[in-house]
């Protein structure tokens, strides 16, 4: 049984149920395998005191599936994940991960949220800071150096990416693009507790940014509206490392509904930018198991071009009268359109599956939900439609 108080859609709800199948590979990369017990005990996740964003919500239910899990073994169903979505294990210990990536820039993570950090001769610029991470963000900097943290960036304003932030010092310099400072500024000027929000950006920029502090440099670029207005590519090139978040899932299929991306074709232009635009070796992108690659980013535009395909041929195959005649009644249009879209849906997951299940971690979780975001926006959205002509 799952309650869930104060929650805001049913979607949320859905996403809490779907996580008892896909919750322990979220967590750790050395799994092989997803265990769903027949005989689960109760959990019960309240969504009151504290708002979280979808995905944060839906990430700490998961880990409460897998505290459950680990001491109920029995009458499970195996669903095997690929190696290719592997990550390295968390040391239990700490709760978190801290890498070099190169040149004293630096990955963390806890196996759900990763992020990175760069030192510079004058301190410490900290990307992002999760709060799945909290504290541990800062033990994690305090194992590679004493220098105090300077500079702040938001990838975006996702309160699960930066819902942290006010663990680094008051005095640092916080940057944002344009998009992130105004959502952020909007949220203060509603909250009754501001201390909830993280510290509004005091260094904006609208397109371009390069951030020099000492001997390292960062440039933050925007492109437009892709996972969120403001969501930034974050690229340094000393290290040939690009941190683009909530758009790549390096190994895995991405969160559902295309990361509840709100510009599906931004989303998906977001892959060639990286492609077209970057010189890397690494991506950090914000979510799960492992870093990823310029060959990750690859294999996600495969999907996503694949999405496409079968999307639209599933709008086109897919009568709307031939489903009416099926249900036989005009009474009820909402009926009508919800077996229209499961019919649609349906068909793009059986043409999706047979590839991708093998390939991306939680493709059969997931798939439904991308579909649905696909083919509904090919039915609404000019800018989709004119690339399903394509």
């Amino acid at each position: 049984m799952v309650i869930i108080k104060g929650a805001k859609s049913i979607g949320l709800a859905t996403l809490l149920a779907l996580s008892l199948a896909v919750a322990p590979t979220v967590l750790s990369g050395s799994l092989t395998s997803v265990q769903i017990s027949s005989n689960s005990k109760p959990i019960t996740y309240v969504h009151a005191q504290e708002e979280h964003s979808g995905e944060e919500t839906y990430l700490r239910f998961v880990s409460d599936i897998v505290q459950q899990q680990s001491t109920d073994n029995t009458n499970t169903t195996t669903i095997q994940i690929p190696e290719t979505a592997k990550g390295p294990a968390i040391p239990a210990e700490k709760g978190y991960l801290v890498q070099e990536i190169g040149d004293q820039l630096y990955s963390v993570s806890d196996g759900s949220y990763n992020t990175m950090f760069m030192v510079t001769d004058e301190g410490v610029i900290a990307v992002d800071a999760p709060p799945t991470l909290g504290a541990n963000y800062l033990k994690a900097i305090a194992e590679v150096t004493d220098k105090p943290t300077t500079h702040v960036i938001y990838s975006h304003a996702h309160m699960d990416h930066i819902g942290a932030a006010r663990i680094f010092p008051e005095n640092a310099t916080f940057v944002a693009q344009q998009e992130t400072a105004s959502e952020l500024q909007r949220a203060m000027n509603l909250a009754t507790n501001t201390s909830m929000v993280p510290p509004v950006p005091t260094e904006t920029f609208s397109k371009n940014m390069t951030l020099k502090v000492g001997n390292q440099t960062l440039q933050l670029d925007y492109y437009g509206n892709n996972h969120l207005p403001g969501n930034i590519f974050i690229y340094a090139p000393q290290q040939k490392v690009l941190m683009l978040v909530d758009i790549i899932f390096p190994g895995w299929i991405p969160f559902p509904y295309l990361a509840i991306a709100k510009d599906t074709a931004g989303f998906i232009e977001a892959h060639d930018i990286a492609l077209n635009n970057y010189d890397f070796d690494t991506i950090v992108a914000g979510h799960l198991t492992r870093l990823g690659t310029n060959a990750d980013v690859g294999v996600q535009r495969e999907f996503v071009m694949d999405l496409e395909k079968a999307a639209d041929n599933a709008n086109q195959n897919v009568s709307f009268s031939g489903i009416a005649s099926q249900v036989g009644s005009f009474d009820n249009p909402w009926l009508l359109f919800s077996k229209y879209i499961d019919a649609i849906n349906k068909q793009c997951e059986e043409v999706m599956l047979p590839k991708w299940e093998s390939k991306l971690g939680g493709a059969e979780i997931f798939m439904l939900t991308h579909c649905f975001t696909m083919t509904e926006s090919g039915r609404v959205d000019p800018t989709i439609q004119a690339l399903f002509q394509d």
